[in-house]
């Protein structure tokens, strides 16, 4: 008995030695110069950036990019300038920081290292984040985007990424409902793209606390999944 609980200590310890190697914190460039901080999870042909929401960061994501790694994607989460260790031109002035240019080197470093595609999952500024990259990038390099309670701050009819609207109904801030803005955005983004609304007022990566996490993450893993 002892010996087998040591095995299974042993076991154990590897198990958890092996996770945290999967985690490889890295820097990029954008391309005005911008340093920015990442956490690899491993490379594929079939590659997600994770772009965190305002009151959040990189490491926000290790649950979901570790399901995502599971599922055989390559995994790659970000800080944007001005968070965690990222820094970079327009910081200081959040309203109009081109944190489309973070979004974009994540893109270009997958892809430089074997992906032969990659989507991104954005939460809140995160998602708009990337919605504004597809739009700025060129044709294909941005398969697919998952807007979590976000939407492009550019016209959505210049997307150029299949996009899945993920948004709970009575979410809201300040000036109100988020729902109006966003559906008139999700109207205008081209086809192929989904709009799935959800119970609850929880906002954007804040849907991972709620008893919906499970369905928002089957929904993403699906949507990355089509073909």
């Amino acid at each position: 008995m002892k010996s087998m609980k040591s095995a299974i200590r042993l076991l154990s310890l590897v198990a958890l030695a092996t996770v945290a190697a999967a985690q490889q914190p890295i820097s990029l460039r954008a391309d005005d110069g911008g340093k920015i901080c990442a956490d690899l999870y491993g490379g594929g042909v079939r590659s997600v950036v994770l772009a965190h929401g305002g009151q959040f960061k990189k490491e926000s994501w290790s649950a979901q990019a570790r399901e995502l790694r599971a599922k055989g994607f390559g995994v790659i989460a970000i800080d944007f300038r001005g968070f965690g260790c990222s820094s970079g031109p327009g910081q200081a002035d959040f309203d109009n920081a081109p944190f489309e240019k973070d979004v974009l080197a994540a893109v270009r470093y997958m892809k430089s290292h074997g992906a032969k595609t990659v989507s991104v999952i954005g939460a809140s500024f995160g998602g708009s984040a990337a919605g504004d990259a597809s739009i700025k990038a060129a044709p294909g390099e941005i398969d697919r985007i998952v807007f979590l309670g976000s939407a492009p701050n550019l016209p959505a009819d210049g997307l150029k990424s299949r996009s899945l609207f993920i948004l709970a109904r009575d979410d809201r801030n300040a000036a109100g409902p988020r729902l109006p803005a966003i559906r008139a955005q999700y109207e205008k983004a081209p086809q192929p793209k989904e709009l799935i609304l959800l119970d609850g007022s929880e906002h954007a990566q804040h849907l991972f606390e709620t008893d919906q996490s499970a369905r928002v993450m089957r929904e993403i893993q699906r949507f990355l999944s089509l073909p």
